[in-house]
């Protein structure tokens, strides 16, 4: 029995895990489909690929090579790890060795992945002579670059280096254009979105340059499993382009589980942390010595999980006497310094790295070796990532383990109790939109900065007379000079400098540290976007299971001074959003209320903290901070409650006003609190007459309920109660309850939108206000496109408003808690109410 059988017998008779699977599906072994080297191989190749033991190439290799060969444009589409990066060098490398001129480039999202592969193309092209390849990205000394520009006959780079270090000075690889017959365009799939439509228009500034030089190159994209590659692929080539999918790899016994933490507190629907479940599910795989992925949603996830990882192999150790080292487990995800990341990639290789915890940088096609399990923290977003995620594990005939360990969020749920849903759905299409306004005008801008445009000259599917006015436009705004039937760049600045091709902000936040003699050292680095929320003046830090307390943090000079500390607590920041419309682009009555989408911006500013205790969540404390706002301009789609709506909800008398019970001291409490607040209300400023005044709690008495026992000490605190009149008293209790109920409402529809969308849940802001001003101080809930400008979601979610309402009612309805849960209308609701019994109300109201 091997080890991952004996770890499948171990999980099938723990009564801790057995119960917890939802789904199990286990895909046979399948052969390899191979057929012999094509006869027009060149000997070179041939021996080349005999010296590695490959005599045969699998069918898609096979059906590459012939299309290629024929001239064509081709995507593979083909699961991980099946030999797509030799399916693709194959036809580049045999056109070298027949015309010494030619020249190729290899485009990889990531510099890790470029020189992942920099690797495989030097062991495949030992052998052959003139054959120079060399990357070319941020990284490339600057004494190099002149060399490669004329040396190089293979250049291996990455879009965002393409965008603003190739094409703007492309009269210095004037020689390398001219010759230019291969554009290879690896991990294709991650080209979607606003990323995709700015690598397309990338793309066709390349294919203008290479024509400008005489040369018309050939595509070469490889891609993982999506449910549109052939259409992808055209779309960023605006070509026509041939698909392979006909995987002939060979794949040993796969296994794929659903894994859902089991209930611990019914009434709430509170499950057990997935974090920790997958701590124990990856335990046990590195007691079975099984190499293993752990993949998390965010860095900070992965930096958690790494740390309780370390932890429980240090308990075990000391309990079992077993030789698990902690330094085999390690963390992988942006940040890290290049030397780190290249130093894990070689220990999964030969063996030294037992468990990786990761973000998605590990999804890519990096070579990691043949893992035996992935486990997925989380559902990763979309299909194609759970597949491409689940991929990781295992290679060739070895059988592997993948498992999904679900949150409680609402999607993972809802895949946990309908696997057929995951199983059966093919996975997401890839979507690109090149002829996006802000985007294409961007690039236009870019384009002629580098060659003039000639009256007549096309942009690739735009119309002529659409990009005319573009162009006049760009003359009208100062930016371009007409004259002689040709349009000319005229400002001093160079464009694509100031044009981030993945629309976060291109600056990044230095780490840095001392180490014990008071000499500096970088810990790593964060994008700019992202470090108000990660390195905030008092936020803990983690690095590779370190912490670090973040003692100064300057934003002009770019850097945050970290300490290096061992604290019981992590720090999570506390954001507060404002939203502004712009333009309204529609606008609906619906049920209920009304639905619009438009232009809006969001001014996000990280207002606090919470210092949060290991293992036990508790909450340590809060701190304030003030820190510089972000303004993001978007689209967005919102739904906002009428006054009549409102109304019956106030009148329908649809939540429990049971007195509670506040204690023996409650009118001695109560008196100190009137006297304290001289009589007077604090809103208002009413005076008592006659009837006292009531004194209100400003956190929910019920909300200091904690595993079924009441803090009446620290609800009662005198610092949480406050004295109103009777009429500002029933407002403000009005008001929670409304507010809770859109939480509620915000939260189910925020994470069920995705599924409809088809995107990852984090390209969609979610924003709730009881009075919005730009909806008539009417109850609102905001759904925001996460990127610049949009990308068509506002609309999208405008479309399906009464599809989304109807199954965010059936939701919730279904779920079987008592007062809201994380898997249906969120952890506690707004002010510590459960708010279920409210958005029912709100979403019975609008499915009317």
């Amino acid at each position: 029995m091997n080890h991952l059988q004996q770890l499948f017998e171990h999980w099938k008779q723990d009564e801790n895990t057995a119960p917890n699977f939802s789904a199990w599906k286990t895909t046979p072994p399948r052969a390899a489909q191979t057929h012999p080297f094509p006869a027009d191989l060149p000997a070179a190749l041939r021996e080349t690929l005999s010296t590695r033991g490959i005599d045969r190439l699998y069918s898609h290799q096979l059906s590459a090579w012939t299309n290629a060969r024929a001239g064509k444009n081709i995507i593979l589409a083909t699961s991980t790890a099946s030999g797509k990066t030799l399916a693709y060098n194959l036809p580049v490398l045999a056109a070298m060795i027949q015309n010494p001129e030619a020249r190729a480039i290899y485009l990889f999202p990531t510099k890790a992945l470029a020189q992942d592969q920099y690797s495989n193309l030097q062991s495949i092209q030992s052998k052959i002579v003139n054959l120079k390849s060399s990357i070319y990205d941020g990284d490339t000394p600057q004494s190099q670059r002149s060399a490669i520009r004329k040396n190089a006959r293979i250049v291996l780079s990455n879009p965002d280096m393409l965008h603003t270090g190739i094409l703007p000075h492309h009269s210095n690889w004037s020689d390398f254009l001219s010759n230019l017959k291969f554009i290879v365009i690896d991990e294709a799939h991650t080209y979607r979105g606003v990323f995709g439509s700015h690598v397309a228009n990338v793309i066709r500034r390349l294919k203008r340059a290479a024509n400008f030089y005489g040369a018309k190159p050939q595509f070469i994209l490889a891609s993982a499993t999506i449910g549109n590659p052939k259409e992808l692929a055209e779309n960023l080539i605006e070509e026509d382009v041939e698909l392979i999918d006909n995987d002939g790899s060979s794949r040993g016994e796969r296994h794929f589980i659903i894994y859902n933490p089991p209930v611990t507190d019914h009434s709430l629907g509170l499950r057990k942390s997935s974090l920790l479940e997958s701590v124990r599910l990856a335990t046990d795989l590195l007691n079975h010595n099984i190499q293993s992925v752990v993949f998390a949603r965010t860095r900070r996830s992965v930096e958690i999980l790494l740390t309780y990882l370390q932890s429980s192999i240090v308990n075990h150790q000391h309990l079992h006497r077993t030789q698990v080292q902690v330094s085999s487990i390690r963390g992988y995800r942006s940040g890290y310094l290049p030397h780190q990341r290249r130093e894990i990639e070689q220990g999964l290789r030969d063996g030294s790295v037992k468990t990786v915890v990761a973000t998605n940088a590990l999804e890519l096609g990096i070579d990691i070796g043949g893992l035996g399990a992935a486990i997925l923290v989380g559902y990763p977003g979309t299909i194609a990532s759970a597949r491409q995620q689940s991929g990781r594990a295992g290679r060739g005939d070895a059988p592997a383990v993948s498992v999904l360990v679900a949150s409680p969020n609402p999607l993972d749920q809802f895949l946990a109790h309908h696997p057929e849903y995951f199983f059966g759905s093919s996975p997401e299409q890839a979507l690109v939109n090149p002829n996006h306004l802000l985007i294409l005008l961007e690039h236009l801008r870019c384009a002629m900065f580098e060659l003039p445009f000639q009256k007549g000259d096309g942009f690739g599917s735009i119309s002529d007379e659409l990009l005319d006015e573009y162009l006049e436009f760009l003359v009208a705004n100062q930016d371009a000079h007409f004259s002689n039937e040709k349009y000319y760049w005229m400002k001093d600045q160079y464009p694509a400098a100031n044009i981030s091709l993945r629309s976060a902000s291109p600056q990044s936040i230095v780490l840095q540290s001392t180490t014990e003699d008071g000499r500096p050292w970088t810990v790593g680095t964060v994008d700019g976007e992202s470090a108000a929320w990660m390195v905030h003046p008092g936020a803990i830090y983690m690095h590779e299971g370190q912490q670090y307390f973040v003692q100064e943090f300057n934003l002009e000079h770019q850097l945050a001074q970290l300490v290096p500390v061992g604290l019981d607590y992590y720090t999570e920041a506390q954001r507060s959003s404002e939203i502004e419309v712009i333009s309204k682009q529609a606008l609906a009555v619906v049920h209920g209320g009304e639905k619009a989408y438009g232009e809006i911006q969001v001014t996000t500013q990280v207002v606090g903290f919470k210092k949060i205790r290991w293992f036990t969540y508790e909450n340590l404390g809060e701190e304030t901070l003030d820190m510089p706002s972000s303004e993001l301009q978007t689209t967005g789609y919102w739904l906002s409650l009428s006054e009549e709506a409102v109304s019956h909800l106030r009148d329908a008398g649809s939540w429990s006003n049971d007195p509670n019970n506040y204690g023996p001291d409650w009118l001695k409490i109560r008196e100190r609190v009137r006297a304290r607040d001289q009589y007077q209300c604090q809103v208002c400023g009413a005076i008592e007459s006659g009837r006292q005044h009531d004194v209100h709690h400003k956190i929910p008495f019920r909300a200091f309920v904690r595993e079924g026992a009441l803090d009446r000490d620290q609800a009662n605190r005198l610092e949480n109660l406050t004295t109103l009149c009777p009429t500002c008293h029933k407002k403000v209790e009005q008001n929670v309850r409304i507010r809770s109920g859109l939480a509620g409402l915000g939260f189910v529809l925020g994470n069920l939108a995705p599924l409809f969308l088809m995107c990852d849940p984090r390209d969609l802001g979610i924003h709730t206000d009881p009075l919005w001003k730009p909806a008539n101080n009417m109850p609102s809930v905001v759904l925001y496109d996460h990127v610049p400008a949009g990308i068509g979601f506002s609309q999208k979610l405008f479309e399906i408003h009464n599809e989304l309402i109807r199954r965010a009612y059936e939701l919730v309805s279904e779920c079987e808690c008592e007062d809201g849960c994380p898997s249906c209308v969120g952890p506690g609701g707004e002010n510590g109410i459960g708010g279920k019994v409210e958005t029912l109300e709100i979403l019975k109201v609008l499915t009317e």
